[in-house]
């Protein structure tokens, strides 16, 4: 196992920055993801610690060593690729050794590691076989297994389940998940897919345009993202953003008003603001108690519904024309999804009423980005007035 930090670390290709300033301290032994949108800088970053490419700036230690400057073989690190490329003309004893014979391990010592790596990534028994006698997901075990061998101080993966189909990468998720587990080592995961960042890392690094978004847990980067551009990305389907700005009793947009209040959130009357929620704190009007504390009643249009099985994504028009269609003016700021029961009985075309729930509203400033406020509550108060005017 090996801490790997990254310090000030930048890449510029001529006028373009790559990566601009990384920082990152990875602890010995964590599953690190490094995940964003195609072009953000991941595989960059990873190429930077492996020694394929060398920083402009900044420098990287890998355990106790400045290994800025050290080629790849030098640095103690193992890697994993999105192309497995496994020899079409070994079999897989051979593919998995084929690294400690370049570097003339005793055959006795071969024997040992390539047998406990075959068990590792259980596939014992088939060290005879040939890459094309055998599936995607067992090719990538033997890929897997050939990083193993050399014993590292860290395995880097650039998304090694890219080009496997849904139900396998599934499946080997959680066979990393095991490995990782069973090797105690320090892992550095690429990738695009924020489920597999969610359900495989100890803490997530969301990367945007080169730069570092936030670095914290899973679920940390989910309750309380750092900045619009997390909330967004982290998350499926996306969190719903409405554009508006603070007024003396909360927050008004062209479609909504939500009452909290102010003096908790260190907001004023103008300020600019975007409100993000996501779509399982959306509540239609007959399950609002199922809130912890609801918002006002939001009129909608029910436009779309999207059965998943376990849920039905509901997609809800807030203004007349939203719904014009695909060359219609449409923004996020018109609608909002929101995610029900299979058993609801919403049908497309109904005219709804919902409720957000404060605790769970996200307030983003409107021109950085950065996150305010997670949770929001209602004036004190602010209940027993309105059942008193309901009463009247």
């Amino acid at each position: 196992m090996a801490r790997v930090q990254l310090k000030d670390v930048t890449k510029r290709y001529e006028d373009v920055t790559a990566v601009e300033a990384m920082n990152l301290d990875i602890e010995d032994g964590e599953f690190i993801t490094l995940v964003g949108p195609s072009g953000c800088g991941k595989s960059t970053t990873m190429e930077m610690i492996a020694g394929l490419t060398m920083p402009s700036e900044g420098t990287v230690n890998i355990g106790d060593r400045d290994v800025t400057t050290l080629p790849p073989k030098d640095r103690g690190i193992s890697m994993v690729f999105q192309n497995i490329a496994l020899f079409p003309h070994m079999d897989v004893y051979d593919n998995i050794s084929f690294g400690l014979r370049l570097r003339d391990f005793e055959k006795d010592e071969i024997d040992r590691r390539v047998e406990e790596a075959a068990s590792v990534v259980q596939m014992e028994g088939m060290l005879d076989r040939m890459p094309d006698e055998m599936s995607g997901g067992q090719r990538q075990r033997v890929a897997i297994a050939r990083a193993i061998v050399r014993q590292p101080d860290v395995f880097l993966m650039d998304e090694p389940l890219a080009n496997l189909d849904a139900k396998l990468r599934v499946h080997m998720r959680t066979e990393l998940q095991r490995l990782h587990k069973e090797l105690d080592t320090t892992i550095i995961y690429v990738t695009h897919d924020q489920a597999e960042a969610m359900t495989m890392s100890d803490r997530i690094a969301v990367l945007n345009e080169g730069e570092l978004q936030q670095f914290a847990a899973p679920l940390t980067c989910y309750n309380e993202p750092a900045n619009e551009f997390v909330a967004g990305f982290i998350g499926s389907p996306a969190m719903n953003f409405t554009g508006g700005e603070v007024t003396a009793s909360g927050f008004t947009s062209p479609h909504y008003e939500v009452s909290f209040g102010t003096e908790t959130v260190a907001l004023g009357p103008g300020d600019a603001v975007t409100l993000g929620v996501r779509p399982e704190d959306v509540y239609p009007e007959e399950f609002v108690d199922d809130a912890i504390d609801p918002t006002e009643l939001i009129e909608a249009e029910v436009d779309v519904l999207e059965p998943m099985g376990d849920q039905i994504f509901v997609y809800l028009m807030l203004s007349e024309d939203a719904g014009s269609g695909m060359g219609g003016d449409v923004s996020g700021d018109d609608s909002l999804l929101m995610s029900v029961s299979p058993d609801s009985t919403i049908e497309e075309g109904d005219h709804i009423n919902v409720a957000l729930d404060r605790p769970k509203i996200h307030l983003f400033d409107d021109s950085s980005g950065e996150a305010l406020v997670h949770g929001v509550a209602q004036t004190p108060g602010a209940s027993a007035e309105s059942q008193g005017e309901e009463a009247e």
